[in-house]
Parts: structure tokens; C-alpha cells; sequence
């Protein structure tokens, strides 16, 4: 009776151990083998085989159910991956390259300073150029633009007018009986120079009413036209501007770099002038006057000229 009932606990262990198995390893090659080693018959109800397997089916027993506490909680609605060894084999790691060290970004035109946040440079001719943080916001870099723009252009006219009136003025004060306005030395009138008095009101008030009515046609078509940049506007009789946005943005780097160089140029003229007390195209007539007026100038001026 007693071995009867260690068989029936001895049983009982190994079907306890065969759920373990079967809920770990869902396996039918797992389950056959176990069923082969572990099934009792007739031939081994020996009192000696029923203590050694009762004795081994409670140590799996142990052992499984110790091992199970380790075993994480699973879905078991989650799909089961099996891998061979072949695919087991670890796989390459790709080196990635180190992240260059995010730090500030230097002004291309200062490259000692820090560029101001607000130049991205998407407006042509932006190099990081603001020392003194004049834009704040990307409102204030636009307006600034648009000043820029209309100083550039009126500079470029100034700095090409200037040396027209001291070679015309005269010519023309005396063709239209009219006093010229350029001095004894053939300086043009300016702030340093002087003789600004000279210059009739009328010409002063037709400058306002033209700078006035410029300044509210672009204020129209900044608030009105989709798309309007700094200065555009619309002004192209000779139909010089391109139609390819390239070729445009290389228009307008021209134009703002030729309008900067021009501001330097006005503002050097006048210096010069103050300094030299001389007009520009008499300091530099090789840029003004034909060569052979500035050969014979020369030569009158005590130079030898060989023939």
C-alpha cells in the first residue's frame, strides 16, 4: 500500500514536471523524449526503481519550479521566435562616425565673433555681418534690408553722379545761364565740403516727394504681393532680370555687394576731398578723362612726355 501510494506521488511529481516542460519548451520533440525516460511500466515496479524515480522526479520537480521563479512573465498571444545557431551568430555592429562637437557658430565676415542667431544667411550677401546686434527678430533683419537695399542704390547713383558734376557742372551751369555749384578747388557741393546752399529748394523738395513716393510703393507691394523680398519692387524696363532663381539670387548678390562698395566709394569721396582739397576727378583723372587729356594734363603740369 505505501509503495503503491510513493508510486502515485512519484506519478503525480513527473506529471507535475511534464507541464513545467511542456509550458517552458513547447517543444514535440521535448515531450517524446520525456514521455521515453520518465513513463513507468510493469517491468520497473521495483521498490528500489520507484525510490530512484521518485527521488529524481521530485529533484526536477524542485529544480523546475526553482528555475521558473527566474523565468519572466510572457504573452502567451505573443508569436514564438526560434533561432537556429547558424542565425544566432552575432551580428556585425556598425560603426558610426563621432558627432562633431556642437558649439557656436563663427560670423563668416568676422570669424573672431559669434554669428547673430537671426543671419541664417537666406538673404543674398549675408555673412554674418552684424557686430553690434542691431536684429533682433526676423522683422528687424528685414526692414534693416530693405534700408540697406535703398541706401545701396542710391549710393550707386551718387557714386557714379558725384564725378559727373565736377567734369559737367560747369558745362551745363553755362549752357543754361545758371551759376555753377561746384567751388574755386572743382568740388562737388556735400556736407563737408560745403555749398550745399548753392542747390536751389525746388531740387530739394522733387528729392523728398521722389524718396516719398518711392518709400510707399514699396511698402504697397510688401503688404500686397506674395513673395516680396527686400527692394523688389518690380522695376525692370530693360527686362535684364533673369527668370531662373538662381540666376536671380546671383543678381541680387551682385547688387547688394556693387551697392555696399558703393557706400564705402561715396563716403571716401567726400573724405578725400576734405583731405586733399581737391576734387576727385582731378586727384584720379585716369578713371575720368580720356587718356590722352590726362597725357597732355600731365605734360603741361611739368611731366615729360617722349614722343
Amino acid at each position: 500500500m505505501a509503495t503503491d501510494v510513493c508510486e502515485m506521488m512519484c506519478q503525480s511529481s513527473l506529471r507535475a514536471v511534464r507541464r513545467v516542460l511542456v509550458a517552458h519548451h513547447s517543444n514535440a520533440a521535448t515531450k517524446k523524449e520525456f514521455d521515453k525516460n520518465f513513463v513507468f511500466d510493469d517491468s520497473s515496479k521495483t521498490t528500489l526503481h520507484r525510490k530512484v524515480i521518485m527521488k529524481i522526479a521530485l529533484a526536477i520537480l524542485a529544480t523546475a519550479s526553482t528555475a521558473g521563479a527566474f523565468v519572466p512573465m510572457s504573452n502567451k498571444n505573443a508569436p514564438v521566435v526560434r533561432m537556429s545557431e547558424d542565425e544566432m551568430t552575432e551580428a556585425p555592429v556598425e560603426e558610426t562616425a563621432p558627432r562633431a562637437p556642437t558649439g557656436p557658430v563663427m560670423s563668416q565676415s568676422l570669424p573672431f565673433m559669434e554669428v547673430n542667431p537671426v543671419l541664417d544667411g537666406s538673404m543674398p550677401g549675408d555673412v554674418g555681418f552684424d557686430p553690434l546686434g542691431f536684429a533682433k527678430t526676423k522683422e528687424d533683419l528685414f526692414n534693416y534690408r530693405e534700408a540697406e537695399v535703398k541706401h545701396a542704390r542710391l549710393a550707386m547713383l551718387a557714386a557714379a553722379g558725384w564725378p559727373l558734376s565736377e567734369l559737367y557742372d560747369k558745362k551745363f551751369a553755362n549752357l543754361l545761364g545758371l551759376p555753377a555749384v561746384l567751388d574755386k578747388t572743382d568740388r562737388a557741393p556735400s556736407v563737408l565740403n560745403g555749398g550745399l546752399g548753392k542747390i536751389s529748394p525746388v531740387y530739394w523738395a522733387l528729392c523728398l516727394a521722389g524718396a516719398a513716393a518711392i518709400d510707399l510703393w514699396g511698402i504697397k507691394k510688401a503688404s500686397q504681393e506674395p513673395g516680396y523680398f527686400p527692394g523688389n519692387y518690380g522695376f525692370d524696363p530693360l527686362g535684364m532680370y533673369p527668370k531662373n532663381e538662381a540666376a536671380q539670387k546671383r543678381m541680387q548678390l551682385a547688387e547688394i555687394k556693387n551697392g555696399r562698395l558703393a557706400m564705402i566709394a561715396i563716403t571716401a569721396f567726400a573724405v578725400q576731398e576734405l583731405v586733399t582739397q581737391s576734387g576727385v576727378v582731378d586727384a584720379t583723372p585716369l578713371f575720368f578723362k580720356p587718356i590722352d587729356t590726362v597725357m597732355r594734363e600731365y605734360a603741361n603740369s611739368g611731366y615729360y612726355i617722349p614722343e
